[in-house]
């Protein structure tokens, strides 16, 4: 990507929720993905944010990340903020927009990006780890995270979407005083109202018991049997064995998985 089409970047940023504590806090990726907006720099930066405004203490953190200003679209509590971002970056008319894979808190689908590349008519590129500028004019180098660890190269052209990998360079972290004299811009935005989240029940997470493999038929002392004993694993157990003898049940070992012809 250019210079000239480089001037103008946005960054979608969210209200993240702590794992443990619950508070709120910079959302993992949303940071991430600003911190690879900083890097492109020089630029013409926007960071924006659809919520309550009770959200922007909690944005304070990405402006001590070096941001001057941030925008924040005040919206009511349970609204959804697809069509105010959608209008707001349609009056910027960004080439690049960066956001994180999904929110940290409320519905965190992983849609928004999606449904704004729709009616932007933009080109969207998942799990991004680095943008760079390319030599062709109005395109962006991008390297895409796949699965196992492998990295994909591509250059779009035209306006572009992109959402940050976790695997992307960690974000720099928040300073006190930029986060205190950095401004939150607040913006009046129309709100619409969220059919989904209206209709859902809320309570904290929490992860599902894992189900037991119950053994089918016999007795019921049979299935109780099957259902808490454990299992001994294969192999066999050596005490204080020889170099030799260690090294040749590694071996067996190994040859065994099919990690040694």
């Amino acid at each position: 990507m250019t210079d000239a089409a480089m001037t103008d970047i946005a960054v979608l940023l969210s209200v993240g929720r702590h794992p443990v504590s619950g508070r709120a806090r910079r959302a993992a990726t949303d940071a991430q993905a600003l911190e690879m907006a900083l890097a492109l720099r020089p630029c013409r930066l926007t960071a924006i944010h659809a919520g309550p405004a009770a959200d922007g203490e909690a944005l304070r953190a990405y402006l001590g990340m070096g941001l001057e200003r941030l925008t924040l679209l005040v919206l009511p509590e349970g609204s959804d903020p697809v069509e105010p971002l959608i209008a707001h970056l349609r009056r910027l008319a960004p080439s690049l927009v960066l956001t994180g894979q999904r929110a940290e808190d409320g519905e965190g689908s992983g849609m928004l990006p999606y449904l704004i590349a729709r009616s932007l008519d933009a080109a969207i590129v998942p799990d991004v780890v680095r943008v760079g500028q390319a030599d062709v004019p109005g395109s962006a180098d991008l390297v895409q995270a796949l699965p196992r660890g492998q990295r994909r190269a591509l250059t779009v052209a035209g306006r572009l979407i992109a959402t940050v990998h976790p695997s992307a360079p960690p974000a720099r972290p928040s300073a006190f005083g930029p986060a205190r004299r950095g401004i939150v811009e607040t913006v009046a935005a129309q709100a619409t109202a969220d059919l989904f989240l209206s209709d859902c029940e809320h309570r904290p997470w929490r992860p599902r018991p894992r189900l037991m493999r119950v053994k089918r038929g016999g007795s019921a002392l049979d299935r109780l049997r099957a259902a808490t004993e454990s299992k001994s694993g294969k192999g066999q157990l050596l005490v204080n064995p020889s170099a030799e003898a260690g090294a040749l049940a590694i071996y067996d070992s190994l040859v065994e998985q099919g990690m040694l012809p």
